[in-house]
């Protein structure tokens, strides 16, 4: 009985934290914010598994009963959960109250569990040291849930087969118990059938969790997918219409290929006209190979290193035919060399300096991007730099979230930089601005641009750097580690175009 009841609370326990943490990362996949995605649904989840505990009470008969059909209802919640919700978020009407009612339904049919059980083994068996041993064996699950999630479940899995294995293995914690002691259990046949039909149903949503995402992100997206995939660090998805290829990463778009060139020419050809030297060029981001592709253009780059988060990112632009030939095979080129790291840490190791530094993140739309955006971070940035060093950072669109823009340049301004910001049209995504920077005065060293350009020139740029009066400059904080105030001023100006 002993082995049965540890085995019980260490899967109950794995399960109940899975669960939780498919929930959060899930909605930081959908909704943005990290932070406040978890934060809530941390919340929420434990306020439930209150309520399942003090619910609890109220079962003082037929326990076995209870207890197993409540393993069977959890495993059925737990386990179509992330399937549910990919489904339904573009379909219901408000997505939050449908991913906080299936939060807080599952907490609180996880929060009536461990309760049970120790009501069970307290009415029928002497076990001494009941409490310390099942909450022991508890917290034991927890740690190792915490650890595979994210090392293993969410790069091997994915959040659909992660959710459907653990309410499998909630189920089979019934069955479990269910066979020991089929004969004190009422109703022991009907919950066998029950059991193994929940089994069966969540096995066919694993079997065939890559169609279901695959049907979501059809839902989503406007065009065909023909590639997707989930990275330990995104998701990252591919659409193929009739005119371009978009790229996605958590369900934002990244660039189409109809404009991306205007992007990536007003990202990188600026910099190079203010840059003293080219010699040696640093990309942080970028790993799609578009801002490489431009630098290239220029005989007298000697060499690139591009550091990017994701090996994924670097793998498919670098293998990927239709994305080679988009990139003009950039990060094949004896030029380039790539790092798959966080770039913040990477800095932190760095010895060399760099003429011109091309920072190509995605926008700070969450607290792990944010961090990139920050004081410390281009204070960190500076000792890869020398005097006449000059960097750009794409910096969101300065009409849309015009806090947001004037906070990037203001937070280079803060750590010592001259900078200039300017901005330009991409179809795609309207005015997106850029924030130039350098640690001396910054003066145009040239005009020259590489010929066959389909939107930049040199006498364009000053047009570039004006900013009507719904784009103007406004008084904002720098955006430091402690606060991340940038995050803030991003959520609330685009969200009021995502609602």
């Amino acid at each position: 009985m002993e082995i049965l009841l540890l085995f019980s609370v260490f899967v109950i326990a794995t399960c109940g934290l899975i669960y939780e943490l498919v929930a959060g990362t899930l909605a930081s996949y959908l909704l943005g914010d990290s932070v406040t995605q978890f934060s809530t649904i941390i919340g929420v989840y434990l306020f439930a598994m209150g309520i399942g505990a003090w619910l609890s009470r109220f079962f003082k008969k037929e326990l076995l009963s209870w207890f197993i059909q409540l393993e069977i209802l959890v495993g059925f919640v737990g386990g179509i959960s992330s399937a549910a919700l990919f489904l339904l978020f573009e379909h219901a009407m408000s997505f939050r109250l449908v991913l906080y009612l299936l939060v807080g339904l599952t907490g609180t049919l996880v929060g009536l569990e461990l309760p049970l059980l120790m009501n069970i083994l307290k009415n029928r068996y002497e076990f001494r040291d009941l409490v310390s041993r099942v909450f022991t064996f508890d917290y034991i699950g927890a740690l190792l849930a915490s650890i595979v999630f994210p090392l293993l479940l969410v790069p091997y899995l994915g959040l659909i087969r992660t959710s459907c294995f653990f309410g499998i293995l909630n189920v089979l914690v019934a069955m479990i118990v269910l066979v020991k002691f089929h004969r004190e259990i009422k109703w022991a046949a009907y919950l066998k059938i029950k059991a193994i039909a929940v089994i069966l149903f969540l096995t066919a949503i694993f079997i065939r969790a890559d169609a279901i995402m695959s049907f979501a992100e059809g839902m989503a997206f406007r065009d065909p997918v023909i590639f997707a995939h989930t990275s330990p660090y995104q998701r990252i998805v591919l659409t193929s219409g009739k005119t371009d290829l978009r790229l996605y990463l958590n369900g934002n778009l990244q660039f189409s290929s109809a404009d991306e060139y205007r992007y990536h020419e007003a990202l990188v050809h600026p910099v190079m006209m203010y840059a003293r030297a080219h010699q040696q060029v640093l990309i942080l981001g970028g790993g799609d190979g578009m801002a490489a592709r431009e630098l290239l253009k220029y005989p007298d780059v000697e060499h690139i290193t591009l550091v990017d988060l994701d090996p994924a990112m670097t793998r498919l632009f670098r293998g990927n035919t239709l994305l080679t030939k988009l990139n003009a095979h950039s990060l094949q080129s004896p030029k380039l060399s790539v790092v798959n790291a966080d770039a913040f840490q990477w800095l932190k190791a760095n010895k060399a300096l760099y003429d011109v530094v091309i920072i190509d993140f995605p926008d700070p739309g969450n607290y792990a991007v944010g961090k990139l955006y920050t004081t410390a971070f281009y204070r960190q940035l500076r000792r890869s730099l020398s005097d006449s060093s000059v960097v750009v950072v794409q910096s969101t669109s300065p009409y849309v979230a015009p806090r947001a823009f004037w906070c990037v340049d203001t937070t280079l301004q803060t750590c010592g930089y001259h900078t200039i910001p300017y901005h330009t049209y991409v179809p795609s995504f309207g005015e997106w601005g850029y924030v130039m920077a350098s640690p001396s005065a910054l003066h145009q060293q040239q005009d020259a641009v590489p010929e066959g350009l389909r939107y930049f020139a040199a006498a364009v740029f000053p047009q570039m750097r004006q900013f009507t009066a719904d784009m103007d400059k406004r008084t904002v904080r720098p955006n430091q580690l402690n606060n991340q105030v940038l995050v803030q001023y991003f959520e609330d100006e685009w969200g009021k175009y995502q609602e």
